[in-house]
């Protein structure tokens, strides 16, 4: 009885699946399975290795922001030119770019590591199974085996995926070193150094546990009656809000230009149109919280200057209908394209092919017969 091919594919990926499967018991048993890598020990030592390149890279890439925000709050302070102030601001834009994108590969790697937990688990569970069926006995039943062979060989092929994905999360952290290289070599250590002096460096988790006090806190006041900010005590799953600006405080972002600070939820979480905002301290969020509207405009406008922030915080909504940087009429100032909505209708042309009427045309036969014996009577007396 033939099959067709989806029944082949089927048999075919069982029948290795068995094999696989045979092939793994043998090598735990020392009766075969020669060529075969133990894939759990490469696992156990590659993910440990990948997380310490990860979180080496991080600790540098966080190091360059505490470096280049502390320089741009004293120019700030100061009114200082040097360096130049747009090549810091683009700076930590930058790294902070490659800082998320560290975030993400080292949450894949904790995720693999969870998952290869899990399949060692399985192994093991499966493993203990088929010696137990199979002991010493000489025949099995094949109802018995052969479904734990299919089994183990797809915890192994689990194994194998995992493999894959370290490997890939380690081409992507390789990929991304070029991108990070532009500010390092412009803004050198030897240049650096001597701007440094005398500064503080602080790093994210520092500047929240500032203001992370009960001091810190924003206080209600009544020209927030329209306003509402939230805290820990009184908010249901407080820690899983949806935060604007992927957590950056918006008025640093406006006011400062483009100046990305991690905003401390503590502070009080404002709730403005169904979006949430966090902020620095709560003498940022009275500010922001003073008029809204214009300082998301403003952030808008930052947006305009550094494009990468449209995606770095999440801002595709706010610029769905907004022209690009470049064709706006007025350089640095954002153009709204016109919502233009009219009614209209359309009906199907009933017939679609011009029309074509030949008024000599006939259709009869006998009438067709009758004008050529006309014609032909008509040429035989032209000839006499």
């Amino acid at each position: 009885m033939s099959l067709t091919k989806r029944d082949k594919e089927r048999q075919l990926r069982e029948l290795t699946q068995i094999v696989t499967g045979i092939r793994l018991f043998n090598k735990e048993c020392g009766k075969g399975g020669e060529g075969i890598d133990n894939l759990p020990s490469i696992l156990n030592e590659a993910i440990p290795s990948a997380t310490m390149n990860i979180e080496n890279e991080l600790n540098s890439t966080r190091l360059f922001i505490s470096r280049y925000t502390a320089l741009i709050e004293r120019q700030n302070a100061e009114l200082l030119e040097e360096p130049e102030p747009d090549m810091l601001r683009q700076a930590v834009i930058n790294c902070r770019q490659h800082e998320a994108f560290l975030k993400v590969l080292l949450n894949d790697v904790v995720v693999a590591t969870d998952q290869v937990n899990t399949l060692e688990r399985d192994l093991r569970s499966v493993l203990i199974q088929l010696q137990n069926t199979i002991q010493s006995k000489t025949a099995v039943p094949t109802n018995q085996v052969y479904p734990k062979f299919i089994s183990l060989a797809k915890i192994w092929t689990g194994f194998q995926d995992e493999m894959v994905l370290l490997s890939v999360i380690s081409n992507i952290q390789a990929n991304l070193e070029p991108f990070t290289r532009s500010h390092k070599e412009v803004l050198q250590d030897s240049i650096l150094q001597p701007l440094l002096t005398g500064l503080i460096l602080r790093t994210d988790e520092e500047r929240i546990a500032e203001t992370s006090g009960l001091e810190g806190r924003v206080e209600h006041a009544p020209h927030f009656k329209n306003l509402e900010f939230l805290f820990p005590e009184t908010t249901r799953n407080f820690a899983q809000l949806p935060l604007q600006y992927k957590g950056f405080c918006g008025f640093s972002i406006a006011v400062h230009d483009r100046l990305l600070l991690p905003g401390n939820p503590l502070v009080g979480v404002l709730r403005y149109k169904d979006h949430f905002f966090c902020f620095t301290s709560k003498e940022a969020a009275v500010k922001f919280a003073a008029d809204p509207d214009r300082y998301i405009a403003h952030i808008a406008e930052a947006a305009k200057k550094s494009p990468e922030l449209i995606q770095l915080l999440e801002l595709h909504m706010q610029f769905s209908t907004i022209t690009p940087y470049g064709k706006s009429a007025e350089p640095g100032h954002m153009i709204e394209k016109p919502l233009t909505k009219r009614d209209s209708g359309i009906q199907t042309e009933v017939h679609p092919i011009e029309s074509n009427i030949d008024p000599d045309y006939e259709w009869n036969e006998w009438e067709m017969r009758r004008k050529a014996i006309k014609v032909s009577k008509s040429e035989d007396q032209d000839y006499s």
